[in-house]
């Protein structure tokens, strides 16, 4: 068969072009080697921001766009990004006063007119930002957004292939060949396919992919690795942590999965993607970092989860981790068949930066891309005020616990009535696994969600591997296997 595009790559950045292409019509398939988001798209802070730290980089122009797509997103996905105020103390700075309050009054401007609360000081009525800090009530509030990074990726394939895309998960491009009429490609699975232009959404392989395909580009990128831990909850409320250091650099504290605090990230540069493992010294500076800021103070034998990501950021010449450019660069080649190579990028710009590879791929095409997604819901998105939706949830289906509920809603938003239909009991939802997931959760992710194997249940298209024990993790991956063989 001959598709108009064959995107490589199951990250944010390929599966936002795959939801842009489709929506425009075209005939797509997308493939990666390994699950959706199973690499850097899973293993980010979790935030749709504008990046208050670029601006001491001077990159307006990115913050401006990124705070444009955070109210974008907001909107199109109340159910699985929430606002959120975060408190920037006024400790362990090498940032005066008036820097800090200038950044924030800059970065609402950049905001333009936005839905979430603006920046402000701390007061004396904000016990519940202070209380857990050592330094007392110097400081501000400002707001972004969290998000469940795994699963934005998700809706974006999800959309893609409602409107006609191909997914294959665990499927490499084995090669690629240019011809008269595009490319030719062969699968891992044997398959030979055909395409008219080729999208290497391949993050931080994106060079290798250039070498398989026997390509060079311009574009350059640098590995840089950015590791989490996860304790016991730090402190109360659903409010998030911006933590200055004495390096300059700044370390997020983040409401996790309910009962759980995230810390992250460090920038360690690296050789190679697969070096996306977190070491001890990141574990200790992370911990020292939250120490110098907070009351309760945490050790390493108190973390009971990590994560690491290498993400593929632009080279643009920068001599530290912590400064180098989070934009990204479209580098397109015609030399023949039209090849797009995408190089960095980030969470929150990837619907804008699908929205630009369509524009740099209409000539080639010979299309007039449309602005598709701009005000489009995503998956689920279609709820209102989600203020109440959970606690609607639970009405409906009220064996759910509120927990389950809360986080089912957070997750499907609209598609639980898909999933539940009308399930009347909790002995219905089939084998309950611990966590809060039971069996129709599980088919749903396999069948509608492709999942294929139990971590990209556990652990990307939820969480709930975080709440299990590890009885209970290797009694789910043993059904896992018995009931989805390879």
């Amino acid at each position: 068969m001959t598709y108009d595009l064959l995107i490589i790559g199951g990250g944010i950045n390929g599966a936002a072009i795959a939801r842009e292409a489709a929506l425009n019509g075209l005939s797509m398939l997308l493939v990666d080697k390994g699950d959706l988001a199973g690499a850097t798209s899973s293993a980010s802070t979790g935030l749709i921001h504008g990046g208050l730290r670029y601006l001491e980089y001077y990159e307006f122009k990115l913050v401006a766009e990124a705070l444009r797509e955070r109210e974008r997103l907001v909107h199109a996905a109340p159910h699985l990004i929430r606002p959120m105020l975060f408190v920037l103390p006024y400790e362990h700075t090498q940032r005066p006063w008036w820097m800090l309050r200038l950044g924030l009054y800059l970065y609402d401007f950049l905001g333009g007119r936005m839905s979430l609360p603006r920046s402000r000081g701390l007061r004396a009525g904000d016990a519940a930002f202070t209380a857990p800090l050592k330094g007392g009530g110097r400081g501000f509030v400002y707001s972004d957004a969290q998000v469940d990074d795994a699963r934005l990726t998700l809706l974006n394939a999800i959309d893609a292939a409602a409107n006609g895309a191909v997914i294959q998960t665990r499927t490499e491009l084995l090669s690629a060949r240019r011809t008269d009429d595009g490319w030719t490609a062969t699968l891992g699975t044997g398959e030979q396919v055909s395409a008219r232009a080729l999208v290497n959404a391949a993050g931080p392989w994106v060079h290798e992919m250039l070498a398989k395909l026997g390509v060079n580009a311009a574009a350059n990128v640098r590995l840089i690795k950015g590791s989490h831990i996860v304790v016991p909850k730090l402190y109360d409320g659903d409010h998030a942590y911006i933590l200055q250091q004495p390096d300059g650099r700044i370390v997020f504290a983040i409401p996790w999965q309910r009962d759980f605090t995230e810390i992250g990230t460090t920038d360690i540069p690296v050789d190679a993607p697969e070096d996306a493992v977190i070491d001890a010294d990141e574990i200790a500076y992370l911990c020292e970092a939250v120490n110098r800021h907070f009351n309760r103070q945490i050790a390493p034998s108190d973390v009971v989860s990590t994560w690491s990501g290498v993400r593929p950021l632009y080279d643009d010449g920068a001599s530290e981790a912590k400064a180098v450019t989070r934009d990204y660069v479209l580098e397109l080649d015609t030399n023949g068949p039209a090849l797009l190579s995408v190089f960095g990028g980030k969470i929150t710009t990837a619907r804008h930066l699908a929205e630009e590879a369509l524009a740099r791929l209409a000539k080639p095409l010979g299309i007039t891309p449309r602005r598709v997604t701009r005000d489009r819901p995503f998956p689920g998105g279609a709820i209102g005020d989600f203020a109440t939706f959970p606690a609607d949830a639970q009405r409906r289906w009220p064996f759910l616990s509120a927990d389950q509920s809360l986080r089912m809603a957070r997750a499907y938003g609209s598609m639980l009535d898909e999933m539940l239909g009308s399930v009347t009991s909790a002995d219905a939802m089939g084998r309950a696994f611990g966590g809060g997931l039971t069996e129709i959760e599980a088919r749903w992710m396999h069948d509608r969600e492709w999942a294929r194997m139990p971590d990209d249940a556990l652990w990307r298209r939820s969480k709930t591997g975080l709440h299990m024990t590890d009885a209970e993790r290797t009694a789910f991956a043993d059904w896992w296997r018995a009931s989805f063989p390879a």
